[in-house]
């Protein structure tokens, strides 16, 4: 489960919905929810929000917590 279907479970929310609301599909919204490698776009996001009464914002803050900027070091390895 990714971090956007831990979301839809905490608020009881309803997939199906989602995607009737967003134009988005129902195999579209599962695959988010469900699969951790599956990329979604800002425009998904953003309809997403929207369509759950979310701000936006926070729904990206909730969905992406877990990236970081890379350290230093790894900056220094890229630029050799």
């Amino acid at each position: 489960m990714t971090r956007l279907g831990e979301y839809f479970s905490k608020k009881s929310i309803n997939q199906s919905d989602v995607a009737r609301k967003t134009g988005l599909t129902t195999q579209r919204i599962s695959l988010l929810a469900t699969r951790p490698n599956t990329k979604f776009t800002a425009a998904e996001l953003y309809l997403i929000a929207k369509a759950i009464d979310e701000d936006p914002c926070k729904l990206l803050e909730f969905v992406c917590q877990d990236i970081e900027l890379p350290s230093k070091a790894s900056k220094r390895d890229i630029a050799k």
